[in-house]
């Protein structure tokens, strides 16, 4: 009896124990559930109890320094489907089919998926939207959505860039700035069942999207356009492969323009611009026509390289100053080439030579001799030294993606004749932008800049939420080489190679550059100018290239012009006031006259008396009556200068 006695006492006391262990287990499970994991259990209680729609936040805007919008949105729709809402597949398909013009099977195979939810088509226009809410066709959803437009269409096409399907930044500024513009997604939360039903007195919440900021640039459009028109013109008229503008503030890197032709429709950005691969695009491969398009998205001024040629001899030309080993006056002699190691180099001038000349005639007649010599002086070591003072072996730090560097030679794999051709702009590479900051500093006072476009990012309201800084960089030149390379340059263009390009009153600077392509004798050539204005303080700094133009191809004579007709807008919109010199007082194009006002005009009237006059004009739009002109009406301007009659 007693032995029965304790064999149930520890029965008793096991059941006890075990029945603590599990009230203990069950307690510990408890606040494990409703503490430590409720957070996670909340939400995933939630998600099969809900469904979410996305909602797409507006992407931020994009505008000039004068706050005209480059990019912008519109409102638009995404039509979706719920499977399990659906009563008749093949109805929903047929109407969807024929209301957003795609392919009945693609849509059925959409509408038969057994998921949450399915996107049949995204990006559907206002009036089509309603006539697919109005059919109020079960299991058809229909939510906010919104669609990237750009105003100017082909405007800056390779520097703005454009949005894909998510509306996330494929290329330019768009993708650079995408974390700023892109905003965040908001949801349409939806009650549903356990098998996925909206249920019809549930309850249905809508969190807002967080809209994008804006991103203000340095682009003003109307230089952009002026470029774009400028540069359109040259490239047509001389049957050339392709052409680069740069317009930048050489003081603080502000870019105000970058054309490249040709360009695209940014609001197209998948239709090849070039009719011949039209005609055979559809029996190109997938990758043919991606690398077509990655060719044609191609930022030339800053995603290709090329030898710069003569207008490098700005940058040896201010290395032979620093150094002190020339002169402005230092005296050179020109006999129509020079020996270098065993091989004649001829000046460009052969057979012809330049005789005896100063340094500054020598910039002024572009002689190769005269920069072989300089750059002979100087020797490797320190010309090397200046060419990565001078940032040619690294980026500009411009804020665009997938910018290119220069290609140098090692130092030492640069012997004499090396050394000579480098000194006149051959045997290396570099971008444009590289060519044009690093002049910018010659003429600056010495310090190296960041090109940029991005100045401050907004938000809706105005406000700033981020001031873009660039601060300037190393020293270049010293302030008095400065000074003297710019009378040097401005030299050139009143009295040198780059006579083309002056303009009466406009004290302007600058160098020309006729680069011969890779292979050599290829006969292909291009064709450059730099200039900057005004020359005594340099406000504008622009840099023109025309890429195997037919024909005459040398850069006084195709580029010069194209910078004349580019700075001749320009400088006035600047509010650039020309200052004559005497002499320039009593030439026939600098006397003054009164703009007739030709606003309702009709179009063949106003050319009438524009030519009776005898007074320069240029038509912009294809409309038959002048809406408006620049400059307006009873203006003074001087004999040469040019009325732009607008149609549009």
């Amino acid at each position: 009896m007693d032995k029965l006695n304790i064999t149930s006492k520890k029965r008793i006391i096991f059941i006890l124990v075990s029945f603590q262990i599990f009230f203990i287990f069950i307690i510990f499970r408890v606040f494990f559930i409703q503490y430590i994991r409720a957070e996670e259990y909340q939400k995933m209680a939630y998600e099969q109890q809900t469904r979410d729609r996305l909602i797409s936040p507006k992407r931020g805007e994009i505008v000039d320094r004068n706050n005209n919008v480059i990019a912008t949105n519109e409102s638009v729709y995404s039509i979706s489907v719920i499977n399990s809402q659906i009563e008749n597949p093949e109805k929903v398909a047929n109407t969807l089919a024929q209301q957003l013009d795609l392919k009945y099977e693609d849509v059925l195979k959409k509408v038969n998926k057994k998921v949450a939810l399915e996107r049949v088509k995204t990006k559907v226009d206002k009036e089509t939207a309603d006539i697919i809410r109005n059919l109020k066709l079960p299991g058809v959803m229909i939510d906010e959505d919104i669609k990237r437009i750009y105003p100017n269409e082909n405007m800056a096409s390779q520097v703005i860039g454009f949005v894909g399907k998510d509306n996330q930044g494929i290329i330019g500024l768009e993708a650079k700035y995408d974390e700023y513009l892109k905003g965040k997604q908001g949801k349409i939360l939806t009650e549903t069942d356990a098998r996925g039903v909206e249920l019809k007195n549930g309850i249905q919440e809508r969190v807002a999207p967080t809209n994008g900021y804006t991103l203000v640039t340095s682009l003003d459009i109307n230089m952009q356009k002026y470029a774009e028109q400028t540069l359109a013109k040259v490239v047509e008229a001389k049957g050339a492969k392709r052409g680069s503008i740069i317009l930048m503030n050489p003081q603080n890197g502000e870019i105000y323009a970058m054309a490249n032709e040709p360009d695209f429709n940014l609001n197209e950005p998948f239709t090849i611009n070039n009719e011949d691969l039209k005609a055979n695009w559809d029996n190109m491969s997938q990758k043919e026509k991606n690398d077509a398009l990655n060719q044609m998205w191609r930022n030339f001024s800053i995603n290709d390289t090329y030898e710069p040629g003569s207008t490098f001899k700005v940058m040896t030309s201010a290395m032979g100053l620093n150094e002190k080993i020339i002169t402005p006056d230092t005296h050179f002699n020109c006999s129509g080439g020079k020996t270098v190691a065993g091989r004649y180099i001829k000046c460009w001038r052969s057979p012809r030579s330049h005789g005896s000349q100063t340094f500054t005639q020598g910039v002024q007649n572009s002689c190769n001799p005269v920069f072989m010599e300089v750059g002979e002086q100087l020797g490797v070591d320190k010309f090397y030294h200046y060419m990565q003072l001078f940032g040619f072996n690294e980026k500009t730090g411009v804020d665009l993606p997938g910018e290119a560097v220069g290609i140098m030679h090692k130092k030492e794999k640069i012997g004499p004749v090396e050394l000579a051709t480098m000194s006149f702009g051959q045997s290396f590479q570099i971008t444009p932008l590289q060519l044009l900051r690093a002049i910018s500093s010659v003429i600056n006072g010495g310090e190296l800049i960041t090109p940029h476009f991005g100045t401050k990012i907004i938000d809706e309201n105005g406000n700033i939420i981020e001031e873009l800084n660039y601060e300037k960089g190393r020293r270049t030149v010293s302030e008095e080489v400065s000074e003297q390379m710019k009378i040097i340059l401005e030299s050139v263009v009143s009295e040198g190679t780059g006579n083309k390009t002056y303009i009466p009153g406009f004290r302007i600077g600058g160098k020309t550059a006729t680069s011969e392509k890779l292979p050599r004798r290829s006969g292909k050539y291009i064709a450059s100018f730099c200039a900057f204005s005004p020359a005594e303080n340099p406000q504008v700094i622009a840099l023109v290239l025309i890429d195997e133009p037919q024909g005459v191809y040398y850069g006084g004579q195709v580029a010069g012009p194209v910078m004349k007709e580019l700075l001749e807008n320009i400088l006035p919109y600047m509010n650039i006031e020309k200052k004559y010199t005497e002499k320039e007082l009593k030439m026939e194009e600098t006397q003054e006259i009164t703009v007739p006002n030709l606003i309702n005009f009709d179009i063949n009237d106003a050319k009438n008396l524009l030519n009776e006059q005898k007074i320069n004009f240029e038509i912009v739009g294809e409309n038959n009556v002048v809406r408006t002109q620049f400059p307006p009406p009873d203006e003074i301007i001087n004999y040469d200068e040019k009325i732009i009659l607008y149609t549009k």
